[in-house]
């Protein structure tokens, strides 16, 4: 076979190909928006009165998860901050966007932000980097601290590359400096948040997922009011096989924030069968999700689909009555 034959059959079978993707994709943006249409979206008044809800912040493809019950606040990851060891050129972080936001929802009387506890989900740049900034604002008091023990070997390849050492350090420090409690030892029993009841998932790193990157220290949250909960999922995946051993523990939840913002290995057909959520939330762009996990929850788990970057933040309100409502355009929502 020449050449030219041998390019002619690879045209045949590579355009096609080309092209049937290509289908598929558009049939998932349309099926996508007809399931998120059927999610009714309601304005958030911001009014000051106290009720039970997860803001989801719009930081672009990192975690900002304000946690709001009773009264009570709460940071779970705190955004990708201005000075991540991964980027080498300049590049602004959320910051800003951050406090400021936590300063006109979670504000007292006083114009103090009083937080129950901050939760630094695993040690990467885009999701407690942030918190240096935020522990130096002297508005903002931290009543506890739970960030697990840092261990390299469970990310021997890029833990000097990626300076997880120096990070997770300074954090310790700022902690230090403010005198705020540090619990390392992470509980796994359900506690009391406001009307919420929060477990934390992952508490212990499992020793046989050491090696397979800091996302397998992912510590994961599961919110929960009356019959309804929320499981917010840091960055578990199925590649560092952490999603496998969690699954069956967590069980049903009605939102999903997907693990790994939607990257690759976020979701699996069994962890979307065995959580069976009704709705999920990605901390990124749409055009960001890698496209197998889109499809997947699409067209297998059939979700309804809120990006924090297009929908400009989410809120998911927890009702007295069991319902759930959403609200979008968070930011520029507040007055």
């Amino acid at each position: 076979m020449t050449s030219a034959e041998k390019k002619k059959i690879a045209t045949w079978i590579i355009v096609p190909l080309m092209a049937f993707i290509f289908l598929f994709d558009i049939a998932s943006v349309v099926l996508g928006n007809i399931l998120t249409s059927r999610v009714p979206i309601s304005p958030e008044p911001f009014d000051g009165s106290q009720t039970d809800r997860i803001h989801f912040l719009n930081t672009a493809n990192s975690d900002a998860i304000l946690l709001e019950s009773d009264g009570h606040f709460a940071l779970v990851d705190s955004g990708e901050g201005s000075f991540n060891p991964r980027r080498k050129g300049n590049y602004t972080g959320f910051e800003d966007v951050v406090i400021d936001y936590l300063k006109k929802v979670a504000a007292g009387d006083d114009g103090k932000v009083r937080l129950d506890f901050i939760l630094g989900t695993h040690n990467h740049y885009d999701h407690i980097g942030c918190f240096h900034a935020i522990l130096s604002d002297s508005d903002i008091l931290v009543e506890k601290a739970y960030f697990k023990r840092y261990e390299p070997a469970v990310d021997k390849k890029i833990d000097k590359r990626w300076g997880l050492d120096d990070v997770y350090t300074r954090i310790l420090d700022d902690l230090r400096a403010r005198d705020i409690p540090l619990v390392q030892d992470l509980p796994a029993e359900p506690f009391a948040f406001g009307n919420f009841t929060v477990q934390f998932y992952n508490t212990v790193t499992p020793k046989e997922l050491y090696g397979s990157g800091e996302n397998a220290a992912s510590v994961g949250v599961k919110v929960t009011k009356g019959e309804k909960s929320a499981f917010l999922a840091a960055d578990i995946t199925r590649t560092t096989g952490l999603s496998r051993l969690l699954e069956d523990e967590i069980g049903h939840v009605d939102v999903l924030k997907l693990g790994h913002h939607g990257y690759y290995g976020s979701g699996s057909f069994s962890w979307f069968r065995k959580l069976s959520p009704e709705i999920a939330v990605v901390t990124n762009r749409l055009g960001k999700i890698y496209p197998n996990e889109k499809w997947m929850l699409i067209f297998y788990a059939r979700l309804p689909l809120f990006a924090t970057v297009e929908n400009d933040g989410v809120i998911v309100s927890f009702g007295d009555d069991g319902s759930l409502t959403l609200t979008n355009h968070i930011h520029g929502g507040i007055s």
